[in-house]
């Protein structure tokens, strides 16, 4: 290896620059700024978010961007925005949308398009954003705030965390541009995983959130922002410049909420019931606490785990029986079985917790179903608790293997997270009819803790109705827990009170609402967001005739779901060819992870050994950290490839997998004009030489590496050049994956269960 020596004073270093950061005068990275303002009135908030994107390259470019959005946010609106244009979006069923933005791009036209993922992962694509050009894409969204012991919580995710992905590689083309390959338990995987920036990258996405806070007749007593330094001017609070996008932005309002039942006179109506002053009757309980201590739980979140799951045990009383489970790729148990809670087996169960450390993958599943089969005695009240920060990709593989058990217990889940998976765990407790407590620090855990211990025994009223209105199409009711009022949204056809009925302690209970007119066009969007979620959970469990009336209902009320995407498309063309360059956009490490260790080396390890526990969470969950940034941002499809679940193949099996990988990306359509392929050409030349060096040498993959390397330069052939490629790894790889075979056609729309 050639090393050059550098002049120090013409290269000084970035100040907090991290190892491997690199930078140019015309930046690293498409998107450059993210705003997001939020008017909140009551519980209410009605959100605006700006992202912008500029192109610093010399070639039209395609940015990806993946990124949070509040679980239960109702996304009603979508523009792009360039050289003095604007285009509205247009929601559409999904593969339409899709088609619409492919074939912009083809013809050479600026387009967007924004994709629901998950509940709170969602996908935007801006397409020929010219050399030199900013392209601004702007969301409008409602959502409700979740109100809990005095206080409601607006809380805006940052950044998506990095996922563990269970299950076997799938063949043929992925459904994304990210680090984790598409598997038979998360057919989606490559689309919900970005790279991940090393620590310390320079220039970050410019961040600006403010939050105007109007009571609405409630009595405001306390604004406190719990993760970021805030700035506040009368009642609007601002994040302080310079924050990174790498924690949830959480603000808690404190004012006393009361019932109330409001009409939008539209058809849609909103329920408030605050929790009565009812004794709780505790019944002999059968509870499974389930701890996940996984790789990604290390550090603070790995103690707060611990002190809350101790806590949880602490809650138990003579007449219960438990079961401590704690889990990553495997499961081990404190007890065999149920045992009884005396204080010896309570203060055994706190030992075993004392000892539990985080490695491994999340291997959510087999506990979730261990712990149902030990709740299996329907004369005793059921209770599952999991601790967790609910990183996995497979949620609807979770959700149809085990989601109809779930619904006959009650379910209470701790998030703990500075970047939680909020979406997934709040449909875990929602079909439990259970709660969902987020723990975003350590300085939290207590009071959080507090309200655990007082709900996850009996909740005040179970077994909800509504009388009146002649409601329907209604979000589930659940049950109302101590310290939590009933949220409930639907349709209603007559304007009039509503009685709420339920059991309270086995005695009949009901309350009265009186209606009142309130002209918010956010009821009717935050209704059809918890109604399409209703749906989509059913059909992720197994009602898969529900897709068109989820289309239906999608549509209907101009409310975003994922099998709907809003699409926006200029007529104007900007770029003959399509896009010469294509980016996703690298994420930051969410704050208080730690980046992982480096992987032992390949030539030391025997072939079939099995890695060292918690290698293949971390190597799944940080592919995007493990190279230097800008590697990071354009490294190729091909390395982001996983061993099977804790063994590692033999190096010339890896090899293989990926040159077969580079050949299927050579035959599908590529980058347009000679400029772009000669670019992916040159990209693709340092790849094949990393592998021959993880060879130790290979002469045929160097000869080619050289070969491409000249792609770019004025007098290449650069068709002869691509020719060369395919023929040279069609022989290496043995001709490639199948295409069009049966694994391939298996794979339904990655959006669908397959």
């Amino acid at each position: 290896m050639k090393i050059t020596s550098l002049d120090p004073a013409g290269c000084r270093p970035l100040e907090d620059a991290g190892l491997g950061a690199l930078e140019t005068e015309r930046g690293n990275l498409p998107l450059e700024s993210l705003d997001v303002a939020a008017d909140i009135s009551g519980l209410i908030a009605g959100v605006k978010v700006a992202q912008t994107f500029r192109n610093p390259f010399d070639v039209p470019l395609e940015a990806t961007y993946v990124f949070p959005l509040p679980d239960r946010a109702a996304v009603t609106g979508f523009r792009m925005e360039a050289d003095d244009r604007v285009v509205e979006g247009v929601l559409k069923e999904r593969a339409e949308a899709r088609a619409d933005y492919d074939q912009a791009l083809r013809e050479g036209r600026r387009a967007a398009i924004a994709e629901e993922d998950r509940s709170d992962v969602f996908t935007i694509r801006v397409g020929n954003i010219v050399p030199g050009e900013r392209v601004t894409v702007r969301l409008t969204l409602s959502q409700p705030l979740p109100y809990e012991d005095g206080a409601a919580t607006f809380r805006f995710p940052l950044v998506v965390a990095p996922r563990y992905i269970p299950g076997t590689p799938l063949d043929g083309p992925q459904a994304g541009s990210g680090t984790a390959p598409d598997t038979d338990a998360t057919p989606d995987a490559s689309r919900i995983t970005p790279p991940v920036l090393l620590p310390g990258f320079p220039n970050p996405v410019r961040l600006s959130l403010a939050a105007t806070v109007d009571p609405a007749g409630l009595e405001l007593r306390e604004l406190a922002s719990s993760l970021h330094v805030v700035e506040q001017d009368g009642m609007t609070v601002r994040v302080r410049p310079g924050e990174r996008l790498d924690r949830d932005f959480i603000l808690r309002l404190a004012f006393d909420a009361s019932t109330s039942l409001q009409l939008d006179g539209e058809g849609v109506f909103a329920l408030t019931v605050v929790p009565p002053e009812l004794p709780t009757a505790r019944t002999p309980r059968d509870v499974a606490l389930v701890l996940d201590r996984s790789g990604s739980m290390g550090g603070w979140k790995m103690v707060a785990a611990r002190r809350a799951a101790a806590r949880i045990v602490d809650t138990l009383t003579a007449g219960d029986r438990f079961a401590v489970l704690t889990f990553d790729t495997s499961v081990e148990s404190a007890f065999e079985g149920l045992v009884e809670a005396t204080d010896r087996n309570r203060y055994r169960a706190v030992e075993h917790l004392a000892r539990v450390d985080a490695r491994g993958g999340t291997e959510l599943l087999e506990p979730l179903r261990r712990a149902i089969s030990l709740l299996g005695d329907p004369a005793r009240e059921r209770v599952l608790v999991l601790v967790t920060d609910g990183q996995v990709g497979n949620e609807d593989q979770i959700l149809e293997r085990v989601g109809g058990a779930l619904s006959a217990m009650r379910v209470h889940v701790v998030g703990i997270d500075r970047a939680v998976n909020a979406g997934f765990l709040g449909r875990l407790a929602g079909l439990g009819a259970g709660r969902c407590e987020l723990v975003e620090s350590e300085d939290r855990l207590d009071a959080a803790m507090e309200q655990i211990h007082r709900r996850i025994g009996a909740p005040l009223v179970t077994d909800l109705s509504l009388k009146g209105l002649e409601a329907h199409d209604v979000t589930h009711l659940g049950s109302i827990f101590p310290g939590v009022p009933l949220r409930v949204f639907g349709r209603y056809r007559e304007a009039g009170p509503v009685t709420v009925r339920g059991l309270a302690s086995g005695a009949p209970w009901e309350q009265t609402v009186e209606p009142t007119t309130a002209a918010s066009p956010a009821l009717k969007a935050v209704w059809a967001r918890a109604r399409l979620r209703e749906l989509e959970d059913r059909y992720a469990m197994g009602e898969h005739e529900l897709e068109a009336r989820i289309v239906e209902t999608s549509l209907a009320t101009g409310v975003l779901c994922r099998f709907t995407a809003y699409v926006a498309v200029d007529s104007r063309v900007v770029a003959e060819g399509g896009p010469g360059h294509h980016v996703i956009q690298p994420v930051e490490l969410p704050s208080g992870w730690q980046p992982p260790l480096p992987p032992p080396a390949v030539p030391m390890m025997a072939a079939g050994a099995a890695m060292p526990m918690g290698f293949q969470e971390q190597a799944a969950t940080f592919a995007g950290a493990a190279a230097p940034p800008a590697m990071a941002a354009f490294r190729g499809p091909g390395f982001a490839k996983a061993a099977p679940q804790g063994k590692a193949r033999p190096r010339d099996e890896f090899v293989a997998e990926q040159l077969a990988t580079e050949l299927e990306r050579l035959r599908t359509p590529t980058p347009d004009g000679a400029s772009g392929r000669a670019a992916y050409l040159t990209d693709l030349a340092s790849r094949l030489a990393a592998l021959a060096a993880h060879l130790g040498g290979h002469a045929e993959l160097e000869a080619l590496a050289r070969e491409l390397e000249r792609a770019e330069q004025p007098d290449a052939d650069v068709e002869a050049l691509w020719r060369r490629a395919v023929e040279v790894l069609t022989r290496l790889a043995g001709g490639g994956r199948e295409q069009g075979g049966q694994k391939q056609g298996r794979r339904g729309a990655f959006w669908k269960r397959t």
